[in-house]
């Protein structure tokens, strides 16, 4: 047998419609050879170069933050090669295995020097397959912590000239905006996930997105137009539709409880995304910070601007947030599982991860009964120990 084959043995295996109480998990290289469920005594005898003890540990799908701006005390816009290598190495104490390094509304000089940056990433954190692009295409009356000096129309040229740097995965941007609803048909006819946030648009306006392809909607409730019993909006639009995928910001500041749990039985676990939104002070103690050139007061782990008090992304972690839902809305980590890292992927149409199963790529997280994080494989590799 190769050397290249890795045991993880004794652990608790949690996948989308799958828990497994103790079982183990082979790893050939960089994919899931097999998963043995150790209740029904069918491990066979497996001379692996590697054996990791999960005895006491859950075994989950390594998660997928597609919502992500920076972590101790870098952002992707600071255009930094040691920040993005800093970050990649610091989600890994997350669980995080795919990232998209997610950029700010700022100048297209910046935005081509922070992909720039993303590009000569030394991957040896997670992985970072494409850039999610929040703004400049945002409308100023819901810029939230978006710098207004830097919003703009929707403009697709841009858009190709910063995917020639670095690939683009998704697009944050207002639909109402002038052009806007022919920027989504064709980022989509581009291969790119156009997302809604930062709008004012009405249920019409996504309507029209929506019937030529659109399924997304950035940091869900956030920023975007509420339910409302003459127009839903686009609150209303996601919970409405099967189809749309939701990201949310489960810090229990951006949205209540109630809402949390809302979402999750409208929607269901397969239709959330669980998101970060994180910035530079994750990971950091509170204090004073930078956010796309404006101030931003962190205090109780709450980031908020320092002139006018909007939310101004935040400090969460993604084992923390999987966390918070789990105990909000006391569904089983089966179902859960599904919104930290396969929703996310299926949004982005990344194929072979997202679930602990055969021919997937090993892309596995160890966590205790906390929830906290113990070991972070990538692609078979360990790249964190706790």
């Amino acid at each position: 047998m190769s050397q290249a084959y890795k045991l993880i043995k004794n652990c608790r295996i949690v996948s989308p419609g799958l828990d497994i109480p103790r079982g183990d998990i082979l790893i050939e290289g960089t994919r899931i050879a097999g998963i043995y469920d150790g209740t029904a005594h069918n491990t066979p005898a497996l001379p692996a170069h590697e054996t990791i003890d999960g005895e006491g540990f859950m075994a989950l799908p390594g998660f997928v933050d597609v919502h992500c701006h920076g972590r101790n005390s870098h952002d992707f816009c600071d255009a930094s090669e040691e920040g993005v290598n800093e970050i990649g190495l610091g989600k890994l104490s997350e669980g995080v295995t795919t990232l998209l390094p997610t950029t700010l509304t700022v100048s297209e000089q910046r935005l081509c020097d922070a992909l720039s940056a993303i590009r000569r990433y030394n991957n040896r954190g997670c992985k970072m397959p494409a850039i999610h692009l929040e703004g400049p295409f945002v409308n100023p009356a819901m810029k939230g912590a978006q710098n207004p000096d830097h919003i703009r129309k929707p403009d697709a040229a841009l858009v190709e000239r910063l995917n020639a740097i670095y690939p683009i995965g998704k697009i944050t941007f207002a639909p109402e905006m002038e052009g806007g609803v022919a920027f989504s048909d064709t980022m989509i006819r581009h291969g790119i996930t156009p997302s809604i946030t930062h709008s004012c648009a009405g249920y019409s306006i996504f309507s029209a997105c929506h019937e030529h392809g659109l399924r997304n909607l950035s940091h869900f409730c956030n920023q975007m137009t509420p339910l409302h019993h003459r127009d839903i909006g686009l609150v209303g639009a996601g919970l409405l539709h099967d189809d749309v995928y939701c990201e949310l910001i489960c810090d229990r500041i951006h949205i209540c409880d109630e809402m949390i749990r809302l979402a999750f039985k409208v929607k269901g676990a397969e239709h959330i995304i669980l998101i970060t939104d994180a910035m530079s002070a994750a990971g950091m103690p509170d204090g004073l910070y930078d956010l796309g050139g404006l101030d931003v007061v962190v205090k109780d782990g709450a980031a908020r601007l320092k002139e006018g008090g909007a939310l101004a992304g935040s400090t969460l972690k993604l084992n923390v947030a999987l966390k918070n839902v789990l105990e909000v809305t006391g569904l089983p980590l089966s179902s859960l599982v599904a919104a930290s890292s396969l929703s996310a992927a299926q949004s982005l149409g990344l194929q072979g991860i997202g679930r602990i199963e055969q021919g997937y790529t090993a892309d596995i997280v160890l966590l205790d009964s906390n929830m906290e994080v113990e070991k972070t494989f990538v692609d078979g590799e360990l790249r964190f120990a706790k």
